[in-house]
């Protein structure tokens, strides 16, 4: 008998004033068309590299960058989690610290159905997906190269 498929969880994390248009649009979208809309209620990551995203191309989708693709972290407690908590790095212009923070959380499977099945591409990387280094699969298969 197959053993049931391990349940492996996605995050996201936004502020908490971004609940409403997240709520009104019925979905999350990407960096870049955020900023086709006039950008985030509340921007929490680090412009710098939201903006380096843009260009980085996602070598699975050929012709797509990272910036189009919704952030998600494999783990609850991500190092961006952490550098949003500590609100020192030089490059961060948030600095509200953890309170006001929402983590959303989804079923990796059930998304990746769903993507599969409303023709929306999905990717991960294997390191950093803001690193011009960094290696992005569109295979399930391949998790278990994650760094």
């Amino acid at each position: 008998m197959a053993s049931a498929p391990i349940k492996r969880s996605i995050y996201h994390i936004t502020h908490v004033e971004n609940l409403a248009s997240i709520v009104g649009d019925a979905e999350l979208v990407s960096d870049s068309t955020m900023i086709a809309r006039g950008g985030p209620s509340a921007s929490v990551g680090m412009s710098n590299i939201k903006l380096r995203r843009l260009t980085l191309p996602v070598t699975c989708h050929a012709g797509t960058t990272v910036g189009q693709y919704v952030p998600f972290y494999f783990c609850p407690r991500s190092v961006m989690l952490y550098v949003l908590h500590r609100g020192n790095h030089p490059n961060l212009e948030y600095r509200g610290g953890q309170v006001p923070l929402v983590h959303l959380e989804a079923d990796l499977s059930s998304v990746v159905a769903w993507a599969n099945r409303t023709g929306r591409r999905w990717a991960f990387s294997l390191s950093n997906a803001g690193a011009v280094y960094t290696v992005f699969c569109a295979n399930l298969t391949q998790l278990d190269q994650v760094n």
